[in-house]
């Protein structure tokens, strides 16, 4: 072997080190990550998904969302079985993820000397890594491996840090403290494994937007989360828009049939059944007097009307 071939060896291994040390993904491997997505993105190279489809999100029900998903392939996306700080409350965000491990003096020196190279905060404990980055309208998601007691990766702080940069709240397959006081934070959530008052010890944060699992799920980076009583699910972002408009159609007719069957205008097999034209125009003009605004275009509620069997 001479000289050139060992040099370009030695490089190859010392730049695999270097990647491997790293904590941040670049947004290079954040595209790779979510190539299916074609819209804009944020500078960390998430996908951006507009902010009209995450508030139509809220409208949607998770067996709408379910079902959508798995007709295309993806079935291992919704995860039950949570404590919820405000139940009853629906949260949906953009999803900035972050790993935690249990900490090894060796795992830990490497995992701060990255953080370091990479420019994070050096004050304060290394859990605040991935709030640092966090922007309007992200929902924080952490995989703290079902840690509870020492496993609290937020008190009432950084959980009211969080709210501020976010105005959303989190996702732990893990825990928190000060529950009570979390709790007093307008508009904050939080969808936990467990809580406890004791203090975060000896976990260490190992990767930030990068694919982690949160108990049956694997959670992308850009990923756009919905969460609410029933369980939380974790949506691809090129998925996101088609779901959204896939589900508000089905809302609205549903809403509609609703209010036909109120009137007691037509017999029920024609309300549920296949639509007349004649109930297809009062749809028409009922969805022009909407009061919210929808994220369908009309062309595409004609469409819908147009289709076999609507």
């Amino acid at each position: 072997m001479n000289i050139r071939t060992l040099f370009l060896a030695f490089l190859c291994c010392t730049t695999t080190i270097i990647n491997a040390q790293r904590v941040g993904s670049t947004p290079e491997y954040v595209k790779a990550l979510t190539s299916k997505w074609t819209g804009d993105r944020f500078d960390d190279g998430r996908p951006k998904v507009p902010d009209i489809i995450i508030e139509r999100l809220q409208n949607s029900t998770l067996e709408q969302i379910w079902g959508y998903m798995d007709r295309r392939g993806y079935r291992n996306q919704v995860e039950e079985n949570w404590v919820i700080l405000k139940p009853g409350e629906t949260m949906t965000g953009r999803v900035v993820t972050a790993q935690f491990m249990p900490t090894r003096p060796d795992l830990d020196t490497l995992v701060r000397n990255a953080g370091k190279a990479e420019g994070r905060s050096q004050k304060g404990g290394i859990n605040i890594w991935p709030i640092d980055i966090l922007t309007k309208g992200d929902v924080y998601v952490a995989d703290g491996y079902g840690k509870i007691k020492d496993g609290t990766l937020i008190g009432s702080s950084l959980g009211n840090a969080i709210y501020g940069k976010t105005g959303k709240g989190v996702i732990f397959y893990g825990s928190v403290r000060d529950m009570q006081e979390l709790k007093d934070t307008k508009g904050f959530n939080a969808w936990v494994k467990g809580s406890h008052p004791s203090y975060i010890k000896d976990m260490t944060p190992t990767s930030i937007n990068a694919p982690i699992r949160i108990g049956e799920v694997s959670v992308l980076p850009g990923d756009v989360v919905f969460a609410n009583e029933y369980g939380v699910a974790f949506i691809p972002a090129h998925l996101v828009e088609g779901l959204v408009k896939d589900s508000e159609l089905v809302g609205l007719r549903d809403e509609f049939e609703r209010f036909l069957l109120q009137q007691a205008k037509y017999p029920g097999g024609e309300i549920h059944g296949d639509w007349s034209n004649k109930i297809k125009d009062e749809f028409r003009a009922w969805v022009g007097k909407y009061p919210k605004k929808l994220a369908v275009s009309p062309k595409e509620i004609e469409d819908y009307l147009n289709k076999e069997g609507h």
